[in-house]
């Protein structure tokens, strides 16, 4: 099965993160890890086909205001790990742009003028610098590399930031080049626009501005780059970041590289 082409009407932006080339000659292996959006439209099939996939532990990467409102749907026998990477968070709180995003006028007139644009910047150094992110990345890295068997899928509510992150920094570690992480991450932005159309019409017809709703369910080159950019300020090297920042002693991380790459 081709799984990177993968489509599941309940769960958009659903994809295999294997399959790229590293620098030194390995491949990342496929139906290991994949990543989508939050699980709480998902319909018995596409939960039937998460199971046939091997998928056996779901991470969670919302906070917990953002579960209880949409509560994961889990394929039978798979097992859920909540991980609040923002917990620590204050502007750059997700919960609070979407309850903004209730009241159409006012998100237009605070988003405004590059307020998109500055939620997101703040959002993605977040998750590097917060105490709460290392905490959640480290238990996400240190579970992946534990595994005996299996599948998992990670995710949070749209499966582009959060999520982006987790899998970015994932392959880069692992020697996947930039050019081809970027273009990994990208692909969410048409995926979540096309999934969440219907969210942005209603915003528009409810006196929204189209042009600050729009940003919202997209990604950009510059969001990556800025967390990309502040792992660098802090750590110097993703190996350092997943060592000293993630606190990876050096058996997780060849048990994650074995588990994760192989000759090509």
């Amino acid at each position: 099965m081709d799984t990177t082409s993968t489509r599941l009407p309940g769960i958009p932006n659903f994809r295999d993160i294997g399959g790229h080339l590293t620098r030194d000659g390995w491949r990342v292996r496929t139906g290991l890890l994949y990543r989508s959006v939050a699980l709480s439209r998902a319909d018995a099939a596409d939960l039937e086909r998460l199971a046939d996939l091997g998928i056996d532990t779901v991470f969670d990467l919302r906070t917990g205001m953002e579960r209880d409102r949409n509560p994961d749907r889990l394929p039978t026998g798979s097992a859920l790990v909540a991980l609040d990477v923002l917990a620590d968070s204050g502007e750059a709180d997700p919960t609070a742009v979407f309850a903004l995003m209730q009241d159409p006028p006012r998100a237009s007139a605070e988003m405004a003028n590059g307020g998109t644009d500055r939620f997101y910047l703040a959002t993605y150094r977040d998750m590097i610098r917060l105490p709460s992110a290392r905490a959640a990345y480290r238990q996400l890295y240190l579970e992946l590399a534990g595994r005996d068997g299996g599948a998992a899928l990670v995710h949070f509510t749209t499966g582009k930031d959060r999520t982006g992150w987790a899998v970015a920094a994932l392959l880069l570690w692992l020697g996947v080049r930039a050019d081809a992480v970027m273009r990994e991450y990208l692909l969410s932005d048409a995926e979540v626009r096309l999934a969440f159309k219907p969210a942005i019409d209603d915003f528009v017809a409810r006196g929204g501005d189209r042009q600050v709703f729009e940003p919202l369910m997209g990604v950009r080159p510059s969001y990556l780059d800025a967390a990309i950019d502040t792992m660098h300020a802090e750590y110097a090297s993703v190996e350092a970041y997943f060592g000293d920042g993630l606190g990876l002693d050096a058996a997780t991380l060849v048990a994650l590289r074995l588990r994760f790459l192989e000759r090509a």
